[in-house]
């Protein structure tokens, strides 16, 4: 039986669990585990798209959310040609890009260390919900290397000015300079992190999935090009498009009959 490295399950409400599960190595990713995550990002996106999946959250096994790059990964880089090292990063960038623009709400939890890439996929999910005790670095300054496939997505979150500092020096942020930096939303006791989550992803199932999708494809556009004509002019129409739709009808009708509304979405429980 070929060993997997992660874990994807949806459940019943279309929330889709997708678990980093290699805790004796502090759930540190290598080619192996960025591929699989890659297969399960693309899976999810299709299903996104259905309303069969409305949130993913992301999360891992053990006292650590991740290390970074696994210690053996490295170690066989060294060998590595130029063209074995992008493909490497080609396929990282992938699982980056592919988790931030994923069509659904994506939710991070994050206990414990979160280091390196992990920062990174941190910085790609569009909620960040961590333990009080967590802690977040880009170490990759202190064995040679570069924050480089997870800079766009770590910058966006924190700043140029804060990415500089810590991107250079590789200090560690403690939780709550992340919350105030902008990597985290909410910080919450250790023992509270499920809780957390199970109500924010209460508040995510509340509103339109075709809603959601479209405003998060909108943002990616806005934080692009904030004011052009046609930026201005793609604002226009998706507002304009959402309220002929079938959701922004039941949702305005729902609204004014003052009910809960009823969004035409049909998830199934499933696990790959």
């Amino acid at each position: 039986m070929t060993q997997t490295y992660s874990r994807l399950t949806i459940d019943e409400r279309g929330v889709a669990w997708l678990t980093l599960d290699r805790p004796a190595v502090l759930n540190a990713f290598d080619d192996h585990l960025i591929s699989e995550l890659n297969g399960h990002l693309d899976r999810l996106a299709v299903a996104a798209e259905r309303s069969e999946v409305r949130a993913l959250v992301l999360r891992s096994e053990g006292k650590h959310f991740s290390a970074g790059a696994d210690l053996g990964w490295m170690k066989r880089m060294v060998d590595y040609t130029l063209e074995d090292n992008l493909k490497d990063s080609r396929e990282l960038s992938r699982l980056m890009h592919g988790l931030d623009t994923l069509p659904c709400p994506t939710l991070c939890r994050v206990q414990g260390a979160a280091f390196g890439g992990a920062v990174g996929l941190a910085a790609c999910c569009d909620l960040v919900i961590a333990s009080e005790k967590a802690r977040f670095c880009l170490s990759e300054v202190k064995i040679g290397l570069a924050p480089a496939v997870i800079s766009p997505y770590v910058q966006r979150a924190i700043g140029a000015r804060q990415m500089r500092r810590y991107a250079l020096t590789a200090e560690v942020m403690q939780a709550d300079t992340a919350q105030r930096l902008g990597l985290v939303h909410r910080l919450v006791e250790p023992d509270a992190l499920d809780d957390a989550v199970s109500a924010m992803l209460d508040t995510l199932l509340a509103a339109s999935p075709q809603a959601q999708r479209a405003t998060k494809a909108l943002l990616a556009i806005v934080g692009r090009d904030p004011d052009s004509d046609a930026t201005r002019e793609h604002c226009c129409r998706v507002i304009g498009q959402l309220r002929v739709s079938d959701e922004g009808q039941e949702g305005l009708a729902a609204f004014f009959d003052k009910r809960t509304p009823r969004w035409d979405h049909h998830p199934k429980d499933s696990t790959s």
